[in-house]
């Protein structure tokens, strides 16, 4: 003997909230990763940028006067 519609309804509508509420729990928990994931990848980035610019300014400082020893009258 099955239950009546009403009852079938009502426990089906429990059953899609529940599975709602997991997925929605599931999709909380893949965009935080996806954020701390873009946030770890911005700050290699932001690293990279440093250590052009560090390696940048250290080459300029090489090259200038470069030419201010250069004997040209050999």
């Amino acid at each position: 003997m099955g239950m009546d519609p009403l009852m079938d309804a009502a426990i089906g509508f429990q059953q899609a909230r529940v599975m709602a509420k997991v997925q929605y729990a599931v999709a909380a928990k893949v965009l935080n990763m996806q954020r701390f994931q873009g946030d770890s990848v911005m700050k290699m980035i932001e690293a990279a940028d440093a250590s052009v610019n560090k390696s940048g300014d250290a080459l300029v400082a090489a090259a200038t006067g470069l030419g201010g020893e250069l004997d040209v009258l050999a």
